[in-house]
């Protein structure tokens, strides 16, 4: 997943207000850090470079923090389409 390997990804409103819950989840299973929640979350991340990430990195750094993993900033139009588009990244 680009979010989590990149940090920080820039893509249309639409598709970053569909990614911050899918992303959260994810970031919740690597809080926890068990076998049962690295399986979990093998599910929906296929690449094991990033799950290594989300584990050993992402992980730990928000294990105090109770939620709000994610902050989407809007950016204005995309130039062709002018399609809003927004920067999703990790707080």
């Amino acid at each position: 997943m680009s979010l989590f390997r990149h940090e920080r990804i820039t893509t249309t409103t639409a598709k970053a207000k569909e990614l911050r819950p899918y992303a959260e989840r994810l970031i919740s299973l690597a809080k926890r850090g068990d076998l049962h929640a690295r399986r979990q979350a093998a599910r929906r991340v296929a690449d094991r470079e990033v799950l290594g990430k989300l584990f050993d990195e992402i992980g730990p750094r928000y294990e105090g923090r109770p939620g709000g993993y994610t902050r989407i900033l809007k950016l204005g139009n995309r130039k062709g389409d002018a399609a809003d588009m927004a920067l999703i990244e990790l707080v």
